[in-house]
């Protein structure tokens, strides 16, 4: 989650591709270079594999291979702030050279 943001941050198209799942991933651009957006910072909320462990869940319990990471990102656009609230789904696949990764499938948004 944090490489994501990062990536966002640097408006970094090509790794944001890598690590977004194929079966949602965006055929247009996901980034725009010409947008005025400005990154202030991000804080993980939660995230579904670390509570499982913290309640001693057995590892049969833990669905292998999926998580979700709850955060709070704040930017502003034209001076003005906003923040975005998403619990984001990944799932754990190999890629394109057998390595296990992670990659970004969706995120849905929490009533405020």
């Amino acid at each position: 989650m944090r490489s994501r943001y990062s990536a966002y941050t640097l408006r970094d198209e090509v790794y944001l591709r890598a690590t977004w799942h194929a079966s949602t991933l965006p055929a247009g651009p996901i980034v725009d270079p010409d947008e005025k957006l400005q990154w202030l910072g991000l804080e993980v909320k939660s995230a579904l594999r670390l509570r499982q462990r913290k309640a001693n869940l057995p590892d049969e319990q833990h669905e292998a291979g999926r998580d979700t990471v709850e955060f709070v990102a704040r930017y502003k656009v034209g001076g003005r702030a906003h923040r975005l609230h998403e619990v984001s789904r990944f799932v754990r696949e190999p890629d394109s050279l057998g390595a296990l990764r992670w990659f970004y499938v969706d995120g849905s948004f929490p009533a405020k």
